[in-house]
């Protein structure tokens, strides 16, 4: 970090190692009120650490306030994750101890995705039905890594089967209508062996916020029964990417797990048009 400690003064974050941000994160001090407050703006988002007297010591208060609407609150489960680290290393430094680098990223991210209901998909009425929507923030991840990811490294085409790891066994799929490497794949999905709507997968990239993967499926309304199943599917599809995209394939498919979220959903559904 370089910046001047008096309120309004510019700040610059850079990280050599990680080449996608130096130079391209800006700041703000918003307050500094030694030795209580130290709060700027980083990026999109505000840091507040305060620091207060607690019996013969003290207790460091620290929020940070997400900006970036949607798709920066995408990014809390990594960010609350990583700031555990950091408080963690804080303390054992004041104590003259050292913590471990943490290797496993995987279980605090999805933790934390899970208690903010991050992973939840939502539900859109449209003229003709519904969209169902979920979409997963990646981190730094290239692009093209999650597309590679997305395909198994295959070269689908138009007209050609979706890649498998874009299915799951309770949406049918059809043929591929997009493939736009590395950015979007789309097919139709079926329903008695006929095309009932679109599967979308999306690879979207920003310069402020990272990269993350979205996902949509358009449902007639006609089909609405069919809405707590598949969002149940492409919940547990989207929670076995993620895990493949940091590096650990699971299988089998988790049926309990679908099970478990398609009375999840139908009971939100039932509540949302209730």
């Amino acid at each position: 970090m370089e910046a001047e400690l008096r309120p309004g003064a510019p700040m610059r974050f850079t990280f050599p190692e990680e080449a996608v941000v130096d130079g391209s994160w800006d700041g703000e001090v918003l307050e500094v009120d030694p030795p209580k407050v130290y709060m700027f703006r980083w990026n999109l988002d505000v840091l507040r650490i305060e620091l207060m007297p607690d019996g013969d010591g003290c207790r460091l208060v620290f929020t940070q306030t997400i900006g970036g609407g949607r798709v920066g609150r995408l990014g809390a489960g990594r960010t609350a994750a990583g700031w555990d680290q950091c408080l963690d290393m804080l303390l054992a430094q004041l104590d003259g101890e050292s913590v471990p680098t943490r290797e496993d990223w995987l279980p605090p991210m999805e933790g934390y995705i899970e208690e903010f209901g991050l992973g939840a998909g939502s539900v859109r009425t449209t003229d003709d039905g519904f969209e169902l929507h979920f979409a997963r923030d990646l981190g730094w991840k290239p692009p093209a890594d999650v597309w590679a990811l997305i395909v198994a490294d295959g070269a689908p085409a138009i007209g050609g089967e979706p890649p498998l790891r874009a299915t799951n066994a309770y949406v049918p799929p059809g043929r591929l209508t997009t493939v736009d490497k590395p950015r979007e794949l789309a097919y139709e999905w079926l329903h008695d062996g006929a095309p009932a709507g679109t599967v979308r997968w999306t690879v979207e990239s920003d310069e402020r916020l990272g990269v993350r993967v979205e996902l949509t499926q358009t449902v007639p309304s006609h089909l609405a029964e069919v809405r707590a199943t598949a969002l149940a599917a492409w919940h547990v599809r989207m929670e076995l990417f993620f895990a493949a995209i940091h590096g650990e394939i699971r299988c089998p498919w988790p049926k309990d797990r679908t099970e478990e979220l398609a009375k999840h959903y139908a009971a939100e559904l039932d509540r949302l048009t209730g």
